[in-house]
Parts: C-alpha cells; sequence; structure tokens
C-alpha cells in the first residue's frame, strides 16, 4: 500500500511541475505576442513614412548616363 502512496506522491510532483512549467511557458507566449504586434505597428508605420516620403531629386541608377570611359 505505501508503494501506492508513493507512487501517487510522485505523480502529484509531476503534474505540479507541469503546471507551473504550461503556465511560464503560457507568459512567454503572451509577452511574444505582444512583442510582435507592437513590432507590427511599428513595421505600418515605417512602411507607411517611407511611401509618404517625397521622392528623391537623384537620379535612379537607369537614368543615370555612364561615365565617359565606357
Amino acid at each position: 500500500m505505501q508503494d501506492v502512496s508513493q507512487k501517487i506522491a510522485e505523480l502529484e510532483t509531476k503534474i505540479a511541475f507541469q503546471d507551473h512549467t504550461i503556465e511560464e511557458l503560457n507568459q512567454e507566449v503572451i509577452k511574444l505576442n505582444e512583442m510582435l504586434a507592437t513590432h507590427q505597428q511599428q513595421m505600418v508605420l515605417l512602411v507607411n513614412k517611407l511611401k509618404a516620403m517625397e521622392p528623391s531629386n537623384m537620379a535612379t541608377q537607369a537614368e543615370e548616363t555612364p561615365p565617359p570611359h565606357y
């Protein structure tokens, strides 16, 4: 009978450890989701800023005339 009680105690210990680990992992997932949402918002802001920028006065490489040695 004591062997069964010992096995039950071991199982309860394992379950408590697993519950604790699951909760820690859940908290990390929550943090990562918050970070991801923040990064997505920042990316949207950057894209919007880039789209709103005035075109550069410099010519693109396709528009540049080749150097004289060509």
